[in-house]
């Protein structure tokens, strides 16, 4: 698309009121958890033990999951079925560093090999695990590996124009093959048992309370980050361009925008949000399998609710099903002047 036809496009403000609420309810909900478990008694009742902390942990990285997933469908108007396997391609690069940190230490004694390797009678490192025993390299791959993925398979199916629910099957059956690549032996991922026994990143061990609390704060910076990276993306002039796609693709081409440039970075961008959000997920519950990869878990995502403000719906659902509160918050988020509607990042409110 020419700049001289994005600079007649408006830009919307990046923090609105909605987007203000959110960081501030985040900063006030992660200063709290951190302060019960650190300076509350352990045996007072406001006390949040660290097992509480990593299960919040992990959910403040589904929120970041269902931001990205916000972002493509709810914004962009694809409805994607295989986030969740750039979810675990994050996890699994994140699970091969915590892999090569054991050395040692693991079951068979191995510096070089991990123990599946071993057991599995592997002579050689695979070329592939190579650089995973540097942090930053592996901070690279979490990022370019979903990326890199994401845009080969865009780049092939939105030139070809594939759409609608035939690009949610052709994704969902990218999961799926992933999936049955991944149990395999063969491929040098542990099979169906996955990555586990991690020990310690960056020196530091995993199972430590102070480490815990980390990974619990990191979760809450990546999901504040990736809120105002998506915020800035649907507020920029870019952003309403994708939505003009999401609403009227066909009218949008022969405008003279490219539909297909604007599809391709929105979803490489929005994958390479979930696979950090797979990254952050891994150590916090200690072991990452093919069973991430499974179909179902994008489709959970989606459900059977329409984008935006009612990715939340489901979440609630989910904890309070056949209660008053489920036919409230139904009321609520399908109504259409509810704030969440209007607001990237209406997932907070599953917080």
């Amino acid at each position: 698309m020419s700049h001289s036809m994005l600079d007649k496009i408006p830009s919307n403000p990046v923090f609105n009121r909605e987007a203000k609420l959110f960081l501030l309810v985040l900063t006030v909900i992660t200063v709290l958890v951190v302060f019960a478990n650190t300076v509350v008694p352990s045996d007072s009742a406001f006390h949040i033990p660290t097992y509480t902390v990593s299960l919040l942990g992990k959910y403040l990285t589904f929120a970041l999951l269902a931001v990205a997933v916000d972002l493509i469908w709810g914004y962009m108007g694809i409805l994607s079925l295989g986030h969740g396997a750039f979810f675990a391609l994050g996890g699994y690069a994140m699970g091969m560093y915590l892999m090569r940190q054991i050395g040692e230490r693991g079951v068979y004694g191995d510096p070089l090999l991990p123990d599946f390797m071993v057991f599995l009678n592997w002579q050689e490192l695979p070329w592939f695990w190579y650089g995973f025993d540097m942090f930053w390299f592996a901070a690279i791959m979490i990022v370019l590996v979903p990326g890199v993925v994401a845009y080969i398979f865009g780049w092939l199916t939105f030139r070809s124009r594939v759409t609608g629910v035939y690009l949610s099957i052709i994704t969902q059956a990218l999961t799926y093959a992933l999936m049955l690549a991944f149990y395999r032996n063969e491929m040098g991922f542990g099979g169906n048992n996955g990555l586990t026994d991690f020990k310690d990143i960056l020196g530091f061990d995993l199972q430590a309370d102070s480490t815990r609390i980390v990974l619990f704060t990191l979760s809450a910076v990546a999901l504040a980050l990736g809120f105002i990276a998506c915020r800035y993306i649907v507020s920029s002039k870019l952003g309403r361009v994708a939505m003009a796609v999401r609403d009227a693709e066909a009218r949008t081409r022969f405008v003279g925008f490219k539909v297909e440039n604007v599809k391709l970075w929105i979803f490489t961008f929005s994958a390479a949000l979930a696979g950090i959000a797979g990254a952050l997920y891994v150590p916090q519950v200690g072991i990452i399998n093919p069973n991430e990869f499974s179909p179902l878990n994008s489709i959970v995502w989606c459900g059977n609710w329409r984008g935006g403000g009612e990715l939340c719906q489901n979440l609630f659902y989910r904890r309070f099903t056949r209660s008053v509160a489920v036919r409230t918050w139904r009321f609520v988020c399908c109504n259409d002047h509810f704030p969440a509607k209007r607001c990237c990042g209406s997932n907070e409110l599953a917080l």
